[in-house]
């Protein structure tokens, strides 16, 4: 190990210390939050700040297993914002059901790590390590309201069918590093650069291992047929963890897939790239249908998050069929999809600060009356989700379709494909919008009080909801940067 080595992984250290101050800080103060919140968030600015650093600085660490370029510094940046946002939006939630605040932080901060080491992993065995610190938190998360029989459903479903189809992943990467004697992402990729132009030949137990890594990986991100786990999971967890879920572990899968097929499976782009064409199509088809059917916001955002799994996943076919622009579009909809997510879910946390309150539709009832400011930004989230310009969806959507356009063939049914399930998507979005501005209240719904770390979370999911949909350009030439440095491996 040498300093050089320190110096690139300062940004992953520096996370599982803050991680660990946490756990320090609540012995020493049980049970109080602010001391707890104040480390957090100074340990998330001090991580981003050695993000941004580090950044300046690419290089490879550990005999090259670890790599810090501009994708690692992009993926690495969305990652703390997304962890600041879950404990701006959490806090208030956890405190009305007595869950202890400093617990939950120092294990979303794990989780973070995770996803931190996925974004610069070389090595498929470090890219393992990272899969299993980002999924492992997010177990304990899911199951965290302990005296939920929903939350413990979830969870238990949510550690089951994660943790089989880890060992699916597992079982692939052991075949790829027997047969082709590394686990170096340059190593496979040359090798498998042998197989592509004829010079090797693709052996049975190589295409079994490429084949158990897809379905792992497509369990991860709650791909179409792999996806059961998700509606139950994101509908018992805490409203905080839904949101987290539905933005963090996702993220990280196409961090993963990026790294996986981008980098290591690259010189078999054509043979990979049909099986993403048909999990895309899948995906956002039956999870835009599945939603149509739902009451539940929690649940219907659930089956929304798979169907925004198939958008994204076009992105990545039109890259797999030589269009960059397709991992820029990916890109730019992960940070697009970060901020409107996680506000719909904050508006949802917030609604059910009093206990009892659920996320049924008839609770959004006449909002605009009850919480005006409330019913105004989910409007706009939800606005943003269904793909309505000028918010940030509406380029998230645009970039991928776009890509998928210009590399014709079958990618261009895909993108049609893609435009009709952002139509479909519009009517149950658009419900929830009806229910708040054009339906009667039900009940008695007192007035609450919202805590500032609640406003000021909304406010930064509002700004850069709207800022990327009226300012693309300010995102779009540095996810083109980040896109860049994956681009050499696939050519």
């Amino acid at each position: 190990m040498t300093v050089s080595d320190l110096t690139l992984l300062a940004p992953f250290v520096a996370a599982i210390l803050v991680a660990a101050a946490i756990l320090v800080v609540d012995f020493i103060a049980p049970g109080r939050t602010v001391p707890a919140l104040v480390v957090t968030f100074g340990g998330l600015t001090l991580v981003g700040a050695l993000i941004a650093v580090t950044g300046q600085h690419p290089g490879t660490a550990f005999r090259g297993g670890y790599v810090v370029d501009e994708l690692t510094t992009f993926l690495d940046l969305l990652f703390v914002s997304i962890a600041a946002l879950t404990m701006a939006f959490a806090p208030d939630y956890l405190e009305s059901r007595g869950l202890p605040v400093a617990e939950f932080a120092a294990v979303l901060v794990f989780a973070m790590s995770g996803a931190m080491l996925i974004a610069g992993s070389a090595d498929l065995l470090v890219l393992f390590l990272g899969l299993e610190l980002m999924v492992l938190p997010g177990y304990m998360l899911a199951g965290y309201h302990k005296t939920d029989g929903y939350s413990t459903e979830g969870a238990i479903k949510y550690f089951l069918l994660g943790s089989f189809s880890s060992a699916i992943f597992l079982f692939g990467l052991s075949f790829v590093w027997g047969i082709t004697g590394t686990t170096s992402i340059a190593g496979v990729a040359t090798y498998l650069g042998d197989v592509a132009s004829g010079a090797k030949a693709l052996s049975p137990g190589l295409g079994l291992g490429l084949a158990f890594l897809m379905t792992g990986v497509a369990f991860k991100m709650a791909a179409v047929p792999f996806h059961y786990w998700t509606p139950d999971a994101y509908q018992g967890s805490p409203t905080p963890v839904t949101g987290y879920l539905s933005v963090g572990p996702k993220i990280g899968a196409f961090a993963l897939i990026i790294r996986l097929f981008g980098e290591t499976l690259g010189p078999l782009a054509a043979e990979w790239n049909i099986v993403i064409i048909v999990l895309a199509a899948l995906t956002m088809t039956l999870g835009n249908l599945v939603a149509l059917t739902q009451d539940n916001v929690k649940r219907m955002l659930a089956y929304s998050s798979i169907a925004h799994t198939g958008y994204m996943l076009v992105g990545f076919a039109a890259y797999g069929a030589g269009q960059i622009q397709g991992l820029e579009g990916l890109l730019y909809y992960g940070a697009a999809y970060t901020f409107m997510n996680l506000g719909a879910f904050a508006v949802i946390a917030a609604l059910q600060k009093k206990l009892g309150v659920t996320s049924n539709l008839s609770t959004f009832a006449g909002l605009i009356r009850r919480e005006p400011v409330l019913a105004i930004l989910m409007t706009l989230f939800l606005l943003s989700l269904t793909g309505i310009p000028p918010t940030a969806g509406f380029f998230g959507k645009f970039y991928v379709i776009l890509a998928a356009v210009q590399a014709g063939g079958w990618l261009t049914a895909l993108a049609v494909l893609a435009m009709l399930n952002a139509a479909m998507a519009a009517f149950y979005y658009l419900r929830v919008v009806v229910y708040m501005f054009m339906r009667d209240p039900q009940g008695e719904h007192p007035s609450l009080q919202h805590g500032r770390l609640v406003w000021a979370g909304l406010a930064v999911a509002t700004v850069f909801t709207i800022v990327l949909g009226l300012f693309p350009s300010v995102l779009l030439g540095i996810v083109e940067n980040a896109a860049k440095a994956v681009t050499p491996l696939l050519g």
